[in-house]
């Protein structure tokens, strides 16, 4: 008998293992929490003590409590929202402190009827004011001006000519995000992003409309690891949108999260698998080490994984965007964006520098708080959105 315990024993170590193994890489850069984690007795004890909190005390972002009754009440609320009819006025509506600065510089640049060198200088800074980029900025005032230059020309008609220029720009990268519905395991989406940005609200809103709209069953997995609130937050946005939910202790690696949540929706049979990550800053190397850990090792059980990897852009950074792009796309292979926070933002330009100067797919935009105010990219609607002409 003891002797078939030891044997036992044995195999539960090769087993451990191996599974160690899978996990960590020989290789691996030490990840260390930020420096706001670090525990101390104090923290701990807060920690240990975070289940006997109530939900409503916890410093958690606003999520209403939903049922799917309540969220079917909400979504024809939303649809009710204006005459003109849902979605396009809204994005009208979202965009108008964008438009209302673009408008606004515009007709004060038209005082001459002939488009002069002059007024393709100044309308040259309006669009760099607007975020666009000097190099996006450059590239249409040239085509803007190549038919037009010492004609008359009004604002309706600027604000056309440039509407048709940035739709030519963002039809190249509007892509709908299309999530197949695979045999044996399941589709499997990283979102990532710097801190604050819409990750887990993200999340949300794609999953409730992938299982409500589409008839999908979805997982999401809580890579935040780091903050008790961020897994709340995500546990509550898996109610809200009928999914089912996986975490681990606070503090555990995010890439076993990762790993164990991937072998989880598999065995369940789940159509798709949300990974949250922690927010990360996108000059912190560390931090940014632990996101290309989480992506090597589902693709040690599966070359395929993950089927993709969103990066959530917050349309208020403005340029800080393209330094964001830039960075987490060396890191990890970025197959689409999702820009949130329009409404709450006058540099709604940014999306037109960032599809100009990457061509990374823009899949979806965020245009307010409700779970029906994210969308699919349409490049035409967003562009005379963006110039003030109606959609």
């Amino acid at each position: 008998m003891v002797f078939w315990r030891k044997k036992k024993n044995i195999k539960d170590q090769e087993e451990q293992e191996h599974a160690d193994a899978v996990i960590h890489h020989a290789d691996d850069i030490p990840i260390k929490p930020p420096s706001e984690c670090v525990v101390d007795s104090r923290t701990k004890r807060d920690v240990e003590q975070i289940d006997d909190i109530p939900l409503q005390e916890m410093d958690l972002p606003t999520v209403h409590q939903h049922t799917v009754e309540s969220a079917a009440k909400e979504k024809e609320e939303l649809r009710d929202h204006t005459e003109e009819g849902g979605w396009l006025s809204r994005l009208a509506s979202g965009l108008s402190k964008s438009s209302n600065k673009f408008t606004k510089n515009i007709s004060g640049l038209v005082t001459r009827k002939k488009l002069d060198e002059e007024t393709l200088e100044q309308l040259e800074d309006i669009l760099i004011e607007s975020d666009l980029g000097p190099k996006t900025a450059a590239n249409i005032i040239e085509s803007f001006s190549k038919d037009r230059f010492g004609k008359d020309i009004s604002e309706e008609e600027i604000k056309i000519a440039l509407s048709e220029s940035m739709e030519k720009i963002l039809s190249g990268v509007a892509q709908k995000l299309v999530v197949k519905k695979l045999d044996s395991e399941p589709f499997v989406i990283v979102m990532c992003g710097v801190n604050g940005v819409g990750k887990t609200t993200t999340i949300g809103k794609l999953a409730y409309h992938l299982h409500y709209k589409e008839g999908k069953s979805v997982m999401m997995a809580a890579g935040d690891t780091f903050r008790a609130a961020a897994v709340e937050q995500l546990e509550e946005w898996a109610n809200r949108s009928g999914s089912k939910f996986f975490s681990k202790s606070l503090g555990d690696d995010a890439a076993s999260v990762a790993f164990e949540a991937y072998e989880e929706a598999k065995a369940q049979g789940v159509d798709v698998l949300f990974i949250d990550t922690a927010g990360r800053l996108h000059n912190k190397a560390n931090l940014m080490a632990e996101l290309e850990k989480i992506i090597r090792v589902l693709k040690k059980q599966n070359e395929n994984l993950p089927h993709a990897t969103l990066l959530v852009l917050d349309a208020t950074t403005g340029q800080n965007a393209f330094a964001q792009l830039d960075t987490f796309k060396d890191m990890v292979d970025i197959s689409g964006l999702i820009v949130t926070k329009l409404d709450g933002s006058a540099k709604g330009g940014v999306l037109v520098g960032l599809a100009d100067q990457f061509g990374v797919p823009v899949h979806a935009i965020g245009i307010g708080e409700g779970i029906e105010d994210m969308q699919s990219f349409c490049a035409r609607e967003y562009a005379r959105s963006l110039v003030g002409l109606e959609t």
